[in-house]
């Protein structure tokens, strides 16, 4: 099984790429975690909403995302959303290239981690209701928050043990849904 992991942060250091770099290591046996930045994947532009307009990097990302088995979103926290860069790659995941959408019915899960108390609590839930609206298998359990980060991480690793052990059971949960009868979409 393979999970495509996005970090929602272009920022070199950012705690949310150092989790989804902790989750690789805890990936449960048989399951591989493959991070795919975003730093190269230009604005959404309706005048080129036809897929044979579509740049390169818009093409892979759509091909990425449909390659997976499911997807991680690991989400910082700006003024209490989900960051811009996060927003285009949606916006594109959004478009259907073919028939269907990248994101249609594909099984995703929210995560991340934030130096506040509540971590990325709020960013996460508009996360999930934009996943929803196009179209996604979100997980329903709450997604992994990761609060007071900083205390958590050292030099890019996640070193706190109790978060790890969550992490590690978010995960195994997430490859539970992944491996469940999917839903109908229902739109």
């Amino acid at each position: 099984m393979t999970i495509l992991a996005i970090p929602g942060s272009l920022r070199t250091g950012s705690i949310n790429r150092s989790l989804l770099e902790a989750a690789v290591e805890e990936a449960p046996e048989g399951v591989t975690i493959r991070i795919l930045d975003l730093a190269g994947l230009p604005f959404y532009n309706g005048d080129l909403d036809n897929p044979a307009d579509w740049p390169a990097e818009a093409l892979a990302f759509a091909d990425a995302l449909r390659s997976a088995d499911g997807v991680l979103f690991a989400t910082p926290e700006y003024n209490h959303v989900f960051p811009g860069v996060l927003g285009n790659a949606l916006d594109w995941a959004s478009r259907p290239l073919g028939s269907v959408a990248p994101l249609k019915r594909k099984p995703v899960a929210v995560m991340g981690a934030s130096p506040g108390l509540i971590g990325t609590a709020r960013a996460q839930d508009h996360l999930k209701f934009v996943l929803m609206t196009i179209g996604a298998q979100v997980y329903s359990a709450s997604g992994l928050v990761v609060g007071s980060a900083r205390a958590k991480f050292e030099d890019g690793q996640l070193t706190d043990s109790e978060t790890r052990r969550r992490l590690s059971l978010f995960l195994e949960a997430f490859v539970t849904y992944v491996h469940a009868e999917p839903v109908p979409a229902l739109c």
